[in-house]
């Protein structure tokens, strides 16, 4: 190991601390730069090697320096950067076209922010004016966002730093079944049960007129807590019949990561009246919107436009990345290779006693870590999970209500023989920590 790579990690870090604020956190006990990247590997200021099985949050999809995303980027920046919505942009038209078909929305119009956090915050804005209604309706452990009203509709007390908001909230049961009332019952039982609390939750609780329920088909920072099929489709009988909209929050499960279905939403039998997208999309670029049915998104009437959302740099990244994931069929890929990676897996989990569960689907994985043969959360057992997979040469994320949830999203073009080298970190990560 170089000793001036060292020093320069730990110049950053003590630069780190002294410019951003305090609630950011770098991961590791010794935390790592990186330098650079090609396909699903990393490398950091020591030259180290990293398998990456997280994506900078889920957000580098296809791989780091894939030709087509940097080519349409180079050629683009050499052309122009910015323009915003106030001016006709081939790259914005286009690549919103692309999305509102892939939507499965009919009638569809695209609105492009620069973050997940502000695409949610638009699909509020639209569902409480279409609306005229302040209630809204979101899932328990859920997290939608950083942005004002994102945390408003965020049910993680970890991630939430403010009750204080203009929307009346009310949170229902849903997919997290770890640590439901309802664990015990079978997929069916357990469906109706979370059908009645919504019910009861909206029978006892709201004042009429409820303008959406938001919700992720596969819960991200919740720990990719993973609901039976189908369950937000007998929601969706509930809400219809009551004029109440459904946003599918897709920021994680969208373009084809579950692997069985192009959106999570698919899963249920249900289309979203809007959904929401960001992190891969761009892979890497800065690039989210949210998609609506016409007369959604047409009803706001006053002026409106975006500065940075849809800009032509990042709407050719958008561009590169779609039609990367739909060419090249790396939805059956995440299909593939995700039941390669349950059938190694789930052996291994379900020998290791301080693992309470191994869940998800497609390239969506997680392990919850809890006090052997119990389900209280063992956060120092996380941690030390986490540093395990980085020593053997991976890097994984965390997440979880409890901080005690390991989370991994290998990139969707993933190989057999990465998956192969990243099941074999993880598993010797276990050992370590056994």
């Amino acid at each position: 190991m170089s000793t001036i790579a060292t020093s320069r990690h730990a110049d950053l870090l003590a630069r780190y601390r002294r410019a951003l604020p305090s609630f950011l956190n770098p991961y590791y006990a010794e935390p790592i730069a990186i330098d650079h990247g090609a396909g699903s590997f990393v490398w950091d200021l020591e030259g180290t090697r990293y398998l990456d099985f997280f994506g900078g949050v889920l957000t580098t999809m296809i791989g780091h320096d894939h030709p087509a995303v940097t080519r349409a980027v180079q050629e683009q920046a050499s052309k122009v950067l910015h323009t915003s919505t106030l001016y006709l942009s081939e790259p914005m038209i286009e690549f919103a076209e692309m999305v509102a078909e892939a939507s499965g929305i009919p009638d569809a119009r695209v609105y492009f922010t620069p973050s997940g956090s502000e695409a949610n915050d638009a699909a509020l804005l639209l569902a409480s004016n279409y609306r005229r209604s302040s209630q809204i309706l979101a899932i328990r452990n859920s997290y939608h966002g950083r942005t004002f009203s994102t945390q408003a509709i965020t049910s993680h007390s970890s991630w939430r730093s403010t009750a204080l908001s203009g929307l009346s909230v009310q949170f229902v049961q849903g997919g997290y079944r770890l640590r439901s009332p309802f664990r015990a019952l079978d997929d069916d039982a357990f469906v109706d049960a979370c059908v009645a609390d919504l019910v009861q939750v909206l029978d006892m609780t709201s004042a009429g007129d409820v303008a959406a329920m938001i919700a992720e088909p596969i819960q991200g920072v919740g720990g990719f807590a993973t609901p039976p099929d189908g369950m937000f489709g007998r929601f969706g009988k509930e809400l219809s019949n009551r004029g109440i909209l459904f946003i599918s929050d897709e920021v994680q499960t969208g373009w084809g990561r579950t692997g069985e279905h192009f959106w999570g939403y698919q899963a249920h039998g249900i289309v979203p009246d809007m959904l929401t997208f960001a992190k891969g999309v761009g892979n890497g670029i800065t690039l989210a919107g949210v998609v609506a049915r016409a007369e959604i998104m047409d009803s706001i009437k006053v002026l409106q436009f975006s500065t940075f959302g849809g800009n032509p740099l990042s709407a050719v990244a958008g561009i590169a990345t779609l039609r990367t994931v739909q060419e090249e069929n790396l939805q059956a890929n995440a299909k593939a290779m995700g039941e390669r990676f349950a059938a190694a897996m789930t052996p291994v989990a379900d020998a290791t006693p301080w693992i309470a569960e191994l869940r998800g689907r497609g390239l969506m994985w997680a392990f919850e870590v809890c006090q052997p043969g119990t389900i209280e959360p063992d956060k120092q057992r996380t941690v030390e999970f986490h540093e395990a997979c980085k020593r053997h040469g991976l890097l994984v994320g965390k997440g979880g209500l409890y901080g005690n949830v390991i989370r991994l999203a290998p990139m969707l073009n993933v190989t057999e023989a990465e998956l192969d080298e990243g099941i074999s970190a993880i598993s010797a990560a276990i050992a370590d920590v056994a």
